[in-house]
């Protein structure tokens, strides 16, 4: 008797899988303090969290391409692989050092997972369905956000920070097993065209420096560095696309980028991913800087955002079996402009049951947006090249994530550098994260803790307008849209 796969089994594991990549992003953060108190290096911690970023992002094409290559059901598992191995790498760390090389291996495991499980997905369900699994699948991102902060300090207050890593590897064995018993997958083709070495390395090269260039944009400004880094980003993106165009089959074939719907989609979901950065990281700072409530009242306002995304996503499952991809984005995006002008109308002393309201109006947004993005991506190419296509969205969305997070924190870092002097006194270089702390603020004098409120209230505000600029430009370039390609056989 033939074995097929059994999607139901495949799908948990997919959806365990991608948790567990989601969560490190977050469940790290609660532990860092107590990490850093063990194995000492403050000055490169920030690095625990870029290399995991890095890593995985400069691989997700690579994996792309050799999930349509050579099969989907090997990249996965050796990627689930790689990361299990960072995991006990990192839980074994007894340095800083150490610990970054850990995390950078991990990020090579993750940037697998996160391509090949939607690939899988377009495989495995038809067009209507597709669209639910990503609803489920895109809310372990959103629940991992809530989950993480709380799963960390819980254990790292009960058996210690090293199992914050250790945890994953039992699970991802599991999941292992999983992938390998239950999901059967047709041999492919084997072809004579060698795997595009030369043109992964300078894509690789390229994606390197670009992530590094705004990574030290955000933390130094303009620099001599910085600039050396957009000048080799320049550069390797030139040889790249030299080679590409020579290559028998090159990791991302050019002929993609001619497709019209291909290119908006991609741009929308980079811009979209960049807008989610001014929710992640600032409606948090609004809640403990401005609002003087506690780090958990500020997650806890995002939590919305995560729930109703789901449901966005089955909307818009409905609403692709109807309308054009473009409506449908065009619905999405108008929703989350409207979550984007109540930001921007705010005033400091916004009541706190609105952030509620305006979370779950962007959760609706962009479950409806984000969505469309990666089906459309999917049923814009040919079925052969689903895979590249599906990396190459996920690519966006973080290249779109690493380039906002620097220019929104190079905004404020500009403005409130521009307001403080008018207060008129010495101050304490420090005063803005003792503000943003909870911990801390109190010990700020009542009438300049007020006012500092109101200069981080009006930074906000400007980053907000930012956002809502992001909003605008996305939604002028669905207007380049055609007809698409829907199909159920991808």
């Amino acid at each position: 008797m033939k074995r097929e796969t059994n999607v139901k089994m495949v799908t948990i594991g997919i959806f365990i899988v991608t948790f567990l990549s989601a969560i490190e992003g977050t469940i790290v953060t609660t532990a860092m303090p107590t990490i850093v108190g063990s194995l000492h290096g403050i000055e490169i911690m920030n690095w625990v969290f870029t290399i995991y970023l890095l890593t995985s992002a400069t691989v997700t094409p690579i994996y792309g391409k050799l999930a349509d290559k050579i099969g989907r059901k090997s990249i996965m598992i050796f990627g689930i692989s790689l990361f299990v191995l960072g995991s006990a790498l990192s839980g074994l760390s007894n340095t800083m050092e150490t610990l970054i090389l850990a995390r950078g291996l991990q990020g090579f495991g993750a940037g697998a997972i996160m391509p090949v499980s939607l690939t899988m997905i377009a495989d495995m369900y038809d067009f209507k369905q597709r669209t639910k699994v990503l609803g489920l699948n895109s809310a372990a991102w959103g629940i991992s956000s809530v989950v993480g902060p709380l799963a960390g300090g819980l254990i790292v207050d009960t058996i210690g920070w090293h199992w914050i890593f250790f945890i994953n590897v039992p699970i991802g064995i599991v999941v292992i097993f999983m992938m390998q018993y239950y999901f059967v997958e047709k041999p492919r083709q084997q072809t004579k065209q060698k795997m595009d070495v030369l043109g992964s390395l300078f894509l690789m090269l390229t994606l390197v420096s670009l992530l590094l260039g705004f990574q030290f944009l955000g933390d130094d400004g303009l620099s001599l560095r910085v600039g050396l880094l957009f000048i080799l980003t320049l550069t390797f993106g030139l040889i790249f696309r030299k080679v590409e165009k020579t290559a028998d089959d090159p990791v991302i074939n050019l002929v993609l980028f001619k497709n019209r719907n291909f290119l908006v989609v991609n741009a929308v979901a980079a811009l979209m991913s960049g807008f989610i950065m001014s929710l992640d990281v600032y409606i948090p700072m609004w809640m403990q800087g401005v609002a003087g409530r506690s780090a958990a009242i500020g997650g806890l306002v995002l939590a919305p955002l995560s729930l109703v995304w789901m449901i966005g996503s089955f909307l818009s499952g409905r609403l692709l079996a109807k309308y054009s991809p473009r409506k449908v984005l065009t619905i999405g995006l108008t929703i989350i402009l409207a979550g984007a002008i109540m930001m921007v109308m705010f005033p400091q002393n916004t009541p706190f049951f609105l952030f509620f309201v305006v979370s779950s109006i962007f959760g609706l947004g962009f479950g409806l947006s984000m969505t469309t993005t990666t089906v459309e991506a999917q049923s814009s190419v040919p079925a052969k090249d689903v895979g590249v296509a599906t990396s190459f969205n996920t690519l966006s969305r973080t290249i779109g994530q690493t380039v906002m997070i620097s220019i929104f924190g190079i905004l404020m870092n500009w403005d409130i550098a521009r307001r403080l002097p008018q207060i008129g006194e010495q101050l304490d270089p420090d005063i803005m994260n003792k503000l943003i702390n909870p911990h801390t603020a109190m010990q700020i004098a009542t009438d300049l803790r007020e006012i500092l409120r109101g200069i981080l209230f009006e930074s906000l505000h400007f980053i907000y307008i930012g956002g809502f600029v992001l909003i605008i430009v996305a939604l002028a370039l669905t207007l380049l849209m055609g007809k698409s390609l829907k199909s159920d056989k991808l």
